[in-house]
């Protein structure tokens, strides 16, 4: 075999020759790669009146008219809800009578109960812990080392309060003074 490029037909150039073979190839190349098939592999069309499904879109259809229908029902019963300020639409309801009944009935029980508040008394013995805290107090002043003076001792401080305050009870302050002889 030669090195040299040998054609297939006889020529007088073989360079010509060469290299119009080579830019037929060339194209060739490039037609084959950007060549579309030519048979038909796509599946077939759905028919139309098979694709759309008809009922499917006559029932929903039925569905957002009746969702429509309510939706101006409601809006035109808020409307008269807002232009009558939220009045009843007639005074002879069927209960009302019996909703006054019911409210005059825990009206009365209700001040019961708290009749019953106002006159319980304390079962707290406040007297008796008062009279124990003032005889403490005398203990402690019989026994302390330095005797008040007349600016420390012009009032007894009181227990603190015990029990409700509405129990009934009163406090008494003492006022004493000592006078230094």
């Amino acid at each position: 075999m030669h090195r040299s490029y040998q054609p297939l037909k006889p020529v007088t150039n073989r360079y010509l020759q060469q290299r119009w073979d080579q830019n037929n190839y060339q194209n060739h190349c490039r037609k084959v790669s950007s060549a579309l098939p030519v048979v038909d592999n796509r599946g077939i069309r759905t028919p139309a009146h098979v694709q759309l499904k008809l009922k499917r879109l006559q029932l929903q259809d039925e569905r957002l008219s009746i969702i429509d229908r309510d939706n101006r029902l409601l809006s035109s019963r808020l409307a008269n809800i807002v232009s009558s300020h939220g009045l009843v639409d007639h005074r002879n309801h069927l209960n009302a009578d019996k909703r006054r009944a019911e409210l005059v009935l825990v009206r009365r029980q209700n001040q019961a109960i708290y009749q019953r508040l106002l006159s319980r008394q304390s079962e707290y013995r406040r007297q008796t812990w008062l009279d124990d805290w003032q005889k403490a107090e005398r203990r402690r002043e019989s026994i302390s080392q330095y005797p008040r003076g007349l600016g420390d001792k012009q009032q007894t401080p009181t227990p603190p309060p015990l029990g409700l305050s509405g129990s009934g009870v009163e406090i008494k302050t003492t006022f004493t003074f000592r006078s230094s002889d």
